[in-house]
């Protein structure tokens, strides 16, 4: 059975724990064994605590043979840092990385929403109000993101409520 690391900012919804229940229980429907960041982590050693889940999250992520991140816009228009750290620290180890998103709207768009200072310049790039370019290439997150995923083999998947995740789910169980 696939071993599948749930990143995500799940963690800090109000009552985490279920919501790792319901994310493992969809996988366990395809056959994939989905291990949640709060679940007890192999070697999570000494330290601080947030050293401990550092460790700990990237045990759990060395014990799987795929991800998959959560990108749902998190505190701003785009992804949860942390979650972007794990597809990197993933994607070195080689392994497959899906996402999903609750989002339907392209990030450039999300930006632009956050901004609304945010605007063209002479050149005709889209810049916010620090005067720093916006990318535009109608991608669902930031494009090393998204790229990254791509060259891992894996997509993103977007649409309400849990729609992307079920079918990132059925997607790495085919």
């Amino acid at each position: 059975m696939l071993r599948v690391y749930l990143a995500g900012p799940d963690v800090f919804v109000a009552r985490p724990e279920r919501r790792g229940e319901v994310l493992k229980a969809i996988c366990a429907g395809a056959g994939l064994e989905g291990v949640f960041p709060l679940d007890p982590a192999p070697a999570a050693g000494e330290g601080s605590l947030a050293e401990r889940i550092a460790r700990g999250n990237e045990a759990h992520i060395r014990s799987c043979g795929a991800v998959i991140a959560n990108l749902t816009p998190f505190r701003g228009p785009g992804s949860d840092a942390g979650t972007v750290y794990e597809i990197g620290f993933a994607r070195a180890l080689g392994l497959t990385v899906f996402g999903w998103s609750e989002s339907t709207v392209s990030y450039a768009d999300r930006c632009r929403i956050a901004d609304p200072a945010a605007a063209r310049d002479e050149d005709g790039r889209l810049r916010d109000r620090d005067g720093l370019e916006i990318e535009e290439f109608g991608l669902a997150d930031n494009l090393m993101i998204t790229c990254g995923i791509a060259f891992s083999g894996g997509r993103i998947f977007t649409g309400p409520g849990l729609d992307g995740f079920r079918e990132c789910v059925g997607s790495l169980s085919r």
